[in-house]
């Protein structure tokens, strides 16, 4: 098991940036992928943005692509999300998880991973 704690969510504008981070408690994740999915209210839960072990793969929902990027430091043991251009429709809890998808369209399926965070609520207000 990987432990994961999310930080770094809160209140933005709409058009303005936050930087949610993922660590690992304890524990090493060098190896795993590492995705990013979110849960707005009344919604089901959504892929977001996944990096490989390496982080020389990303990848990203469709409604994130070009505003979001995906990273990791796996020195520190940290991912993080930083996320421009912010929109009303972003606002929602956001989860990291850990896992070991095979191939690259696994990533974007939360049955991949094993680990997740408690959650880091990101408000956009318009």
């Amino acid at each position: 098991q990987v432990p994961l704690v999310e930080s770094g969510g809160g209140l933005a504008q709409a058009g303005g940036s936050l930087r949610v981070s993922c660590a690992a408690s304890g524990r090493t994740f060098s190896g795993y992928v590492i995705g990013w999915f979110r849960q707005a209210p009344g919604k089901e839960r959504e892929f977001v943005a996944a990096i490989s072990w390496s982080g020389g793969s990303t990848y990203y929902a469709d409604s994130v692509k070009g505003r979001f990027t995906i990273s990791r430091d796996n020195a520190k043991n940290t991912v993080y999300l930083q996320m421009n251009s912010l929109k009303s429709e972003d606002t929602a809890v956001y989860y990291c998880a850990a896992g070991t998808p095979r191939i690259p369209p696994y990533y974007v399926r939360g049955s991949s991973y094993d680990d997740w965070g408690q959650g880091t609520q990101v408000t956009v207000s318009s």
